[in-house]
């Protein structure tokens, strides 16, 4: 089952034309709307992001233990003293240490804590292994960005339960039975912060950690222990190794830069690690396969970059690039990712060009198109007109144009159940056409659709109600 938008004045017109009389809708019956072929709840990459606080920690080797989680924690032990790096979400910490002091068999002699960016998953449970004279290592900017990230907190939180609503239902309920009490987190305050590089010894052990500040976030770094050929890349390579890195988030993130992220990517492929260890799952190990895996990745990067670029230069407009940009065959990577390459295409686009696409002029200013949408439904024959023309593009194999037309409905009808159960049949083809992939569209989607099933609904309590 898991298998590996603006309509021109044109088109516009001769879909009005299509719908100045349409059949009557008024007295239909209701009609069900179908459930999709797939749920974000089913999707695979939650397996990675499970947190089961009776199981222990995992030895990596026989110096690195791995407690696993929603993000992994790690110990690099020493008799001389113990480093953590990451240290979960911030109720899951205690557990964490535990698990590591069992594994080990004795308690933990933390020395250093580095963390690989200011995310509640990676940074959250610093409290728990902040023992009297730890250095907690960051890259320079993560208490400057952990700040912005709270203060934008009641604009963020709204837009992450629409997308990331299956992972935040999942954390939940692996969480219900730890037996921390819930409290707002502590941001971590580092002790020592650094710019491009930084390094330091525990037992006798070097460390070296890497800025690399267009991963997952502005203040990610790696660790790269040297004498042992051990790289931690926490998120930086996404959360789930082997997709595409996630250079633009629908949840709303700062971008990452692709060129950026190729440099930084080149720069770990020469260290040619011999054990790769992120932030999701188990370790890979072997210097071949980890050339091999990490070479894959920065050519797929890179393709989709340099492609992108060409076809700019060509004078392709954005939404044809958006369309035309796909990865060769031998470059796919794994499903799991969070969206399609359409997305990462735009991202490339105005990482270099911006956010004003020189083809509206419309787009200087601060009224948007829905604002006329309602005058332009009614010009049209009324929302439920737009609805069947919706319906037509469904049925015709079209749905972005679908989509665009019931979002003119819709702006003009909000409570209208034929217009919304339109709205809905439209949004559960789009979830089918995702074929399982791209977590966060498969969220969003869904998001729209619960609303457009509650508003169709309404609508006809309310009728049945007045009959």
């Amino acid at each position: 089952m898991w298998s590996f938008v603006d309509i021109g004045a044109s088109a516009l017109a001769v879909s009005l034309l299509t719908v100045l009389t349409p059949p009557a809708r008024a007295q239909e019956a209701p009609r069900d709307i179908p459930e999709p072929l797939y749920r974000q709840a089913d999707h695979p990459r939650l397996k990675l992001n499970e947190w089961r606080p009776e199981q222990g920690a995992e030895r990596v080797n026989d110096f690195i233990l791995m407690s696993s989680s929603v993000t992994n924690v790690y110990v690099v032990a020493s008799d001389a003293g113990d480093v953590v790096i990451n240290t979960g979400m911030p109720d899951h910490g205690p557990r964490h240490r535990e698990r590591f002091e069992q594994a080990l068999g004795r308690p933990l002699k933390v020395r250093t804590i580095v963390l690989t960016q200011d995310h509640l998953d990676q940074s959250g449970g610093w409290q728990a292994f902040a023992d009297a004279g730890v250095d907690i290592i960051a890259q320079r900017d993560f208490e400057r960005i952990a700040a912005e990230r709270t203060k934008l907190g009641p604009f963020f939180a709204p837009r992450n339960r629409r997308i990331l609503r299956a992972i935040q239902q999942k954390i939940a309920r692996d969480s219900a039975g730890t037996p921390q009490a819930r409290a707002a987190p502590v941001p971590a305050k580092p002790t020592v912060t650094f710019i491009d590089d930084y390094r330091f010894e525990v037992g006798g052990r070097r460390f070296e950690l890497i800025s690399t500040p267009s991963g997952e976030t502005l203040n990610a770094l790696c660790v790269w222990l040297p004498d042992e050929k051990v790289l931690f890349t926490g998120n930086f390579l996404s959360a789930v190794f082997g997709t595409m890195p996630v250079f633009y988030t629908v949840r709303g993130d700062r971008q990452r830069s692709v060129p950026g992220f190729l440099r930084e990517l080149q720069q770990l492929i020469d260290l040619q690690p011999e054990l790769l260890v992120t932030g999701h799952g188990e370790p890979i190990r072997g210097r071949e396969t980890i050339q091999a895996e990490l070479t894959k990745i920065r050519d797929a990067v890179r393709y989709m970059h340099d492609e992108t670029v060409r076809r700019m230069i060509a004078g392709e407009d954005l939404h044809t690039i958006m369309r035309q940009v796909e990865l060769p065959p031998e470059l796919k990577l794994s499903p799991l990712g969070r969206g399609p390459t359409r997305w990462y295409v735009r991202a490339i686009w105005e990482e270099y060009a911006g956010w004003f696409h020189h083809d509206l002029t419309s787009e200087l200013y601060a009224t948007p198109a829905s604002a006329v949408w309602p005058t332009l439904a009614q010009m049209a024959g009324g929302a439920r007109a737009l609805a069947d023309q919706a319906e037509a593009f469904l049925a015709a194999g079209e749905p972005e144009k679908a989509l665009h037309m019931i979002e003119i409905a819709v702006a003009a009808a909000p409570e209208d159940r034929a217009v919304r159960t339109t709205e809905a049949l439209v949004l559960v083809q789009l979830i089918n056409n995702t074929r399982g992939e791209g977590f966060d569209e498969i969220g969003w989607l869904e998001t729209r659709l619960a609303e457009a099933r509650s508003k169709a609904a309404a609508a006809e309590g309310a009728r049945s109600d007045g009959e």
